[in-house]
């Protein structure tokens, strides 16, 4: 890329910070400060971006060299949150059913799924898990289906290599048991064996908070649904007469169980019992009783993506106000056979810290959910917004709130493609004709989707186009940027996409690398951008 291909704005910025056609320290120092209002920049760092330039000259920086930083990795959008708030502060990168590699009915179950998620940075994986065959081991699969299993020993020791790897903060295993508690407590055997020291495990009582995400650092959590001993169970048989209606999975395990009362084995479910950090379940009752705030303790609650949007029609208040100690979980509905996923904006809204996805796909609601957890440098735990969490004045999702903020975006150009993809990828004929779509993903009233001009025949295009966005609630908004190249004959060809979390959005002029479906990074595919917020007038 040379020169004559900068755009105006850059020039005109190296020609007010420069003399005699070199940008010295100080100048790209007042550059940074005032320009990209990285306020707490120095003449040092500075001077280190000038002298680790590949364009260097003897007392600063070329226009080549200025423009070529602008448009450098080092130059991103992005900034970093407190870590010391509860675990229930903090949305949570989620997985769910992380150990199928495709389908929800018939795809193989295996621990590279699992081993991919840690490496994106996901934080809570889920692991189904069975007796199986002989009723003797313990499988993971999707139960009910014709997926074929793994073993939870293989899953376990695959966690525990890489839980750590993208992220030093805590590793949350959410297990859906279905288990007799002969092999639960062969399952606590494999758990505590395999994870050794990095498993953290409470102490008898049940926590009043959660602990912060800080002092669980490289620790690995297990959160399930407690045991019933055998007395609880059978009084529970006794009193409801072999109804099922309600009964969770584990009350089941242990009912199946009974006729082997006497058996010593059937009293080793304690020991699973001890190793779970965060309780699960769901109370008997409506929806009051689910949603009810325990000073004594907490815990967590799971709900489908459909139960959640029927609670929130009615229980709006009430959801919020339980996230601001307890855990929610969100999950995807049943019939998402396919593995697809859901619009996160309405489980975020209202708190819920595990809104949890099908990682194997390529989906447009799971390039949202990768855009949220670039955020707080991709550690996989966001901190909430502080009116999610505010107990004085309980935040109503219902109430349509004002303009806060205005985001102008201006797509200076882009670059890349011609060495990431294959020179006939596009057109087989003439080079290709991109354009880009921005648009912000959020609440209902901030949702918008802008299209920029499309750049004829050009591997480097130049679009030099500003877009506008009003918005009422930017904590919670994604910007979200699509490179397409127009096809006159067929469906446009997909050319890049990323979303950015607008809360950590920094100003000035920023490089953008974009992704592909799949969410991993290109190579060299980037857009340079420029980011202004102004209040509303």
């Amino acid at each position: 890329m040379t020169v004559a291909q900068a755009p105006e704005d850059v020039k005109n910025l190296f020609e007010m910070y420069s003399e005699n056609g070199l940008m010295n320290a100080d100048g790209l120092h007042k550059f940074l400060v005032e320009y990209q209002k990285e306020d707490e920049t120095t003449t040092d760092d500075a001077q280190k971006i000038i002298d680790g330039s590949k364009h260097l000259a003897k007392n600063g920086l070329h226009v080549e060299a200025f423009f070529r930083h602008l448009f450098s990795d080092t130059n991103s959008p992005q900034v970093h949150h407190d870590m010391n708030a509860p675990l229930s502060h903090y949305f949570i990168f989620t997985g769910h059913n992380s150990y199928l590699t495709g389908n929800q009915l018939n795809s193989d179950c295996s621990d590279v799924p699992i081993i991919n998620a840690l490496k994106r940075g996901v934080r809570v994986i889920e692991l189904d898990i069975w007796p199986n065959s002989e009723k003797d081991d313990v499988h993971v699969l999707h139960g009910g289906t014709l997926t074929a299993p793994v073993t939870l020993l293989k899953c376990l020791s695959s966690i525990k290599e890489n839980a750590f790897v993208s992220s030093d903060f805590p590793v949350v295993i959410t297990l859906e048991d279905h288990l007799t508690p002969d092999l639960q407590a062969k399952a606590a055997n494999m758990i505590t064996e395999t994870l050794g020291d990095i498993l953290f495990t409470p102490g008898p009582e049940v926590f009043k908070e959660f602990p912060s995400v800080e002092t669980l650092k490289k620790r690995i959590i297990i959160s399930t649904k407690p045991p019933k001993d055998y007395t609880e169970a059978k009084e529970d048989k006794d009193k409801e007469n072999d109804s099922k209606s309600d009964k969770t999975d584990d009350e089941m395990a242990t009912k199946k169980a009974e006729p082997h009362e006497n058996k010593p084995k059937q009293k080793k479910a304690p020991e699973y019992k001890r190793l779970i950090a965060i309780h699960a379940g769901k109370p008997k009752g409506g929806l009051d009783e689910c949603l009810e705030v325990d000073p004594e303790k907490v815990r967590r609650l799971s709900l489908s993506e459909l139960e959640l949007e029927k609670a929130a029609e009615t229980h709006g208040k009430q959801i919020v106000r339980f996230t601001q100690r307890n855990m929610l979980r969100v999950y995807p509905k049943g019939i998402r056979v396919d593995s697809s996923n859901y619009n996160p904006m309405i489980a975020w809204l209202h708190g819920a810290q595990m809104v949890a996805f099908n990682m194997q796909g390529c989906d447009k609601h799971l390039w949202l959910m990768h855009g949220m957890f670039k955020a707080n440098g991709q550690c996989g735990y966001v901190k909430k917004p502080d009116f999610l969490l505010n107990t004085n004045e309980i935040f109503d999702p219902e109430v349509k709130h004002s303009e806060k903020t205005i985001l102008k975006v201006t797509v200076y150009l882009g670059e890349g493609w011609y060495y990431d993809f294959d020179h006939t990828h596009f057109d087989s004929y003439s080079p290709p004709d991109f354009y880009v779509k921005v648009g912000i993903a959020g609440v209902p009233e901030d949702k918008q989707m802008t299209k920029s001009k499309i750049v004829e025949d050009s591997w480097v295009p130049s679009w030099n186009q500003e877009f506008e966005f009003h918005l009422t609630m930017p904590q919670l908004a994604l910007l979200r940027i699509k490179v397409h190249e127009y096809d006159m004959s067929k469906k446009d060809d997909f050319a890049g996409q990323t979303c950015l979390p607008v809360s950590e959005i920094r100003s000035g002029i920023r490089a953008v690398p974009l992704m592909d479906k799949k969410g991993d990074k290109y190579n060299n595919v980037k857009l340079l951008m420029r980011f202004e917020f102004t209040n509303p007038s």
